[in-house]
């Protein structure tokens, strides 16, 4: 009975993951592009995108390699930018307590974007986040992901010229999509106020990364300052 419970657990998170799939496919496509571009081999993008999984932070990875400065700072803008990962996994945890640790450690790497967007709304539909689901979720995307890099790194060159197809505005447009979902949610328009022009400040006195980690955080301070109220 558990397993049928778990297959089809499994199945209706993947059910939900065409959609998603097609959204980030221009990402996975284009990082596997940009990354030949800058000199890494179809091996090396592949690899990046199965290990650091963070398609954001990602490209920013892929930019800085190609201007070959020190690998520490490579490392630090990577891990600024995955800094919202923190926050995913903060608010996401509360959700996956159940769960044993190893179970923890799997699906905290595999929250991406998308990822906790879904299960956070499915946890307001007040559905429980059970394991099979989750990875039913998660899988394909991470699957597809890899595989669309692969394809990126192959055939890239064929796009030409990939900043001047300003393919690389998709990613600003799609984390808006993603933003726009919670829009119900109580508090949501000063939060997003507040961190959009805090981002927008930092950006234009300190430059990237920092803006997105820095955007983040006063937006979750306002949201802790602000009293709750019913959406």
């Amino acid at each position: 009975m558990a397993a049928h419970s778990n297959r089809f657990e499994f199945w209706s998170g993947a059910a939900r993951t065409l959609p998603l799939i097609i959204a980030i496919a221009p990402f996975g496509i284009l990082f596997g592009a940009l990354a030949v571009d800058n000199g890494f081999t179809v091996a090396e993008a592949v690899l990046m995108s199965a290990a650091v999984y963070g398609g954001a932070s990602q490209m920013v990875g892929i930019e800085l390699f190609g201007q070959r400065v020190a690998p520490w700072l490579i490392v630090l803008s990577i891990f600024i930018v995955n800094a919202r990962s923190i926050l995913y996994s903060a608010a996401g945890g509360r959700l996956i307590g159940h769960w044993s640790a190893v179970q923890k450690a799997l699906g905290f790497f595999l929250m991406v974007d998308p990822q906790y967007a879904e299960t956070e709304r499915r946890a307001e539909r007040g559905r429980s986040i059970s394991f099979a689901w989750y990875m039913g979720l998660a899988l394909p995307i991470y699957g597809c992901w890899i595989a669309e890099t692969l394809l990126g790194a192959l055939f890239g060159r064929l796009i030409g010229n990939t900043h001047a197809l300003g393919l690389d505005f998709l990613v600003p447009i799609y984390f808006l999509s993603l933003v726009m979902g919670f829009r119900q949610r109580a508090n949501w328009l000063p939060v997003v106020v507040i961190s959009a022009v805090g981002s927008m400040l930092v950006y234009q006195i300190l430059g990237s990364p920092w803006h997105v980690t820095v955007g983040a955080l006063v937006g979750v301070l306002l949201a802790a300052a602000l009293p709750v109220r019913a959406a």
